[in-house]
């Protein structure tokens, strides 16, 4: 996901926007520029990283108390300095940072063609700066703002946009449809952002802009909201929260690490308020007046992308287990597609960490028009899934820098698990003994989890036997499975070595043929109703020479003697145990990855947040 952030003062404006860039590396980007009103619009952009604009400004003028800046991840045309933003006017005067995907770019730019206009770029953004450039042009003495919102108005996509210009050099325009855009409010300054990381230093009064609205931000005026459709809004001045500290890596080489170790603080401040042992209570507020809702559901649909769809996955076995209602769960970005059958009594839980992401909202958009009701389990206040969904309870993971998630992974299982459990106990569906055993255990993982990444150096150790592999298997059952796919899914996302989830019985249905003495197999093999099974699955490895590689319950005996390697976790409920067999998994991929000198939290060709489709 592109990254956007601007400045309009008294204050030098570029300090500020390299800041507000490198707050914003992790989302993952492939150059990056910025633009300064001075007695002209100065556009400087490179191709690479931050650090490199930095060098490429060091002997530029960088004064002006206006600016905008931006680090793409190239969608249209591929990365290079050309294609990065901002883009200018012909005429030189404007020029415009874009996150988003402009659809009808092509018919849109055959017709600017026609009318003159050259076109430095292969981006679908620079359409955009030369059709607000037309109709200034086709209108005298147009504002604008005016100019923008009725550009706008022709576009079909995604968008979230920041505009200067040489003729207006007091302002600064922003606009947002499916791309997330926050105006911060200082003291006679403003500051517009994709991520309130890269201005929360400066400011914790935010608005968030809604989809189809505009800022229009002067010097020396108060903040002016209205919509596509030119019609005037009140601003709503919300507190960020974010908390600066987390933007550090403190004594961690990397933020991932740093963020793996964070995880028994995640997950308790997840349960913090909503689980009370003592009084045999889980509640979430978010959900409250929806309870009712949920219990008469004919089925609960579960939409996600990516490591929110394996959390969701986990979620399906806890709900049909103890809520005893039909679960299904859905790759949201084939969802949308596929024409689904959704009946006005369905309930729809849409997972997102960002709560930007632009499948998983599309998603969430079509259960509305159907009628279901639909819930959030989000990260981040006033994202727009979070003010899309009916309802929905928050994670208190905290910002998360690392691209490749992992305490957010761990959170939105903590309120799943946390919704499962309110729910059965409602419904009537397990005993109060049982009830009470779960969430008097439930309370116990932070703990367990802190005992866990103790294994963190036998992960290291693991890990020098991997790192020159091509593949890997990942092999789980039941609860173990979506873990399996996690598994599986860190490792490729920053370590590039090709890894597959499996259910352990699937292997003989297919995968089992690539196995021999250089596949590393990795089984989540704790304790539980099928243990025996599992043992059988990985006999069937052994016999063919596989590399074992086994997370086991403490103590476990049998599968030690089967395995190359071993990683005890902690004794805990079957249904807990993802919060346990993630850690060392994580711990695993994070170590090969330092080992093969892979950029661990900023893995090649990735974003945090997709926010496009």
């Amino acid at each position: 996901m592109c990254g956007i952030v601007a400045y309009i003062g008294e204050k030098n404006a570029y300090p500020i926007l390299i800041k507000g860039l490198h707050r914003l590396e992790y989302r993952g980007y492939d150059s990056a520029g910025l633009a300064l009103l001075q007695d002209k619009v100065n556009v400087m952009k490179t191709k690479g990283k931050v650090s490199r604009l930095e060098e490429f400004c060091e002997d530029k003028d960088t004064s002006g108390t206006v600016g905008i800046a931006h680090t793409r991840w190239a969608t249209h045309g591929e990365p290079n300095e050309q294609n990065a933003h901002p883009h200018m006017s012909n005429d030189k005067k404007m020029a415009l940072i874009h996150n988003g995907i402009i659809e009808n770019y092509q018919v849109l730019k055959a017709e600017l063609l026609k009318r003159g206009y050259e076109f430095e770029s292969n981006t679908d953004t620079e359409v955009l700066i030369h059709l607000i450039e037309d109709i200034k042009k086709q209108h005298a003495n147009m504002q604008l703002s005016e100019a923008i919102r009725l550009a706008l108005t022709q576009v079909v996509g995604t968008y979230g946009i920041v505009v200067v210009s040489i003729d207006d050099p007091n302002t600064i325009i922003a606009a947002k449809k499916g791309s997330p855009l926050i105006v911060g409010i200082g003291e006679d300054e403003f500051y517009v952002a994709s991520d309130g990381s890269a201005i929360v230093e400066y400011t914790k009064r935010v608005v968030y802009l809604k989809d189809g609205e505009m800022a229009i931000i002067r010097k020396g005026e108060d903040l002016h909201l209205k919509t596509i459709e030119d019609k005037k809004i009140t601003p709503y001045v919300q507190e960020l929260e974010i908390n600066l500290t987390q933007l550090e890596k403190g004594d961690f080489e990397h933020y991932m690490l740093k963020e793996i170790y964070e995880q028994p603080n995640s997950i308790a401040d997840s349960m913090r308020g909503r689980l009370n042992v003592k009084k045999e209570v889980v509640s979430l507020g978010g959900i409250i007046e929806y309870e009712e809702t949920i219990l008469r559901a004919r089925r609960i649909i579960i939409v996600a992308c990516g490591t929110s769809y394996h959390a969701g996955l986990i979620a399906e076995y806890m709900f049909e287990e103890l809520v005893r209602t039909p679960v299904e769960v859905e790759y949201a970005s084939e969802f949308i597609y596929r024409d689904p059958i959704i009946y006005e009594d369905d309930v729809v839980i849409a997972i997102s960490q960002s709560g930007e992401t632009a499948d998983t909202l599309a998603a969430v958009n079509l259960a509305k028009t159907k009628g279901a009701t639909v819930l959030g389990v989000c990260n981040v206040v006033g994202s727009s899934i979070a003010r899309a969904t009916h309802a929905g309870s928050f994670t208190h993971a905290g910002t998360e820098i690392g691209v490749a998630s992992t305490k957010a992974f761990t959170a939105q299982v903590t309120v799943l698990t946390l919704m499962a459990l309110c729910l059965a106990k409602r419904k009537g569906k397990i005993s109060r003994t049982e009830y009470y055993e779960m969430i008097a255990e439930l309370e116990k993982i932070p703990e367990k989890v802190k005992y866990t990444l103790q294994t963190d150096a036998l992960a290291k150790e693991i890990a020098m036997y991997i790192k020159d592999s091509r593949n890997a298997l990942y092999l789980g059952r039941k609860y173990n499975f979506p873990i399996a796919l996690e598994g599986a899914l860190k490792l490729k996302e920053i370590s590039y070595i090709h890894a597959e989830g499996y259910p352990a019985a699937e292997m003989k249905h297919g995968p089992i043929a690539l196995i021999d003495e250089e596949m590393p197999v990795i089984v989540v093999a704790t304790d539980g109703d099928i243990y025996q099974k599992v043992i059988s699955n990985i006999e069937e490895v052994k016999s063919r020479k596989g590399k074992i590689i086994s997370i086991v319950t403490a103590g476990d005996v049998e599968v030690k003697k089967l395995s190359d390697y071993v990683i005890e976790i902690p004794e805990t409920l079957e249904m807990f145990i993802p919060f346990l067999a993630i850690i060392p998994l994580q711990l695993l991929a994070y170590h090969t990855a330092v080992l093969r000198g892979c950029n661990v939290d900023q893995p090649r060709n990735l974003a945090k947040s997709v926010t496009v489709e």
